[in-house]
């Protein structure tokens, strides 16, 4: 009996290993994690477009496109979206998520606007727009390449 416990916790154990949530790129993570991020969030990959001092992934999902900016040394340092709704900035943020609920508990809340902007120790989230033409970026401070100005974060 304890023979077919203990065969039944490893076969358990090898299941959840493959059904486990894949990586995702997110803020400080990889480029090379961009796919399964759009997997992740049900994206299509609508292209890639370099500049002189960064690259970007642009994504599709529901009526709003999500760009995830890379770093020449291949990190993900900005997020920018555009469309009918905000998205799910969790997956988006990785590491930086729990410190951004954090930062926005905390942030005053003003009735009426269209616009809020949270920033804590390492990562800033700007979020605007009105009904049905939302827009935002996450940015992590500390990875922005050298000349890239946060007005480029779109």
């Amino acid at each position: 009996m304890k023979q077919v416990r203990h065969t039944l916790v490893i076969g358990l154990a090898l299941t959840a290993s493959l059904v486990a949530p894949a990586a995702r790129a997110a803020l400080g993570e990889p480029e090379s994690s961009i796919t399964s991020d759009g997997e992740r969030i049900a994206a299509q990959s609508r292209g890639v477009t370099a500049h002189a001092a960064y690259t970007v992934h642009e994504l599709e999902s529901g009526g709003t496109t999500i760009r995830e900016y890379v770093s020449p040394v291949g990190v993900v340092f900005a997020i920018g979206w555009n469309g009918l709704s905000h998205p799910d900035l969790a997956p988006l943020l990785g590491s930086y998520a729990e410190e951004y609920r954090e930062a926005a508990a905390e942030a005053p809340h003003a009735k009426g606007r269209r616009s809020q902007q949270i920033v804590s120790a390492h990562v800033v989230v700007d979020r605007w727009g009105h009904m049905r033409d939302l827009h935002g970026r996450a940015v992590a401070k500390d990875l922005v390449p050298e000349g890239v100005s946060l007005d480029e974060i779109r």
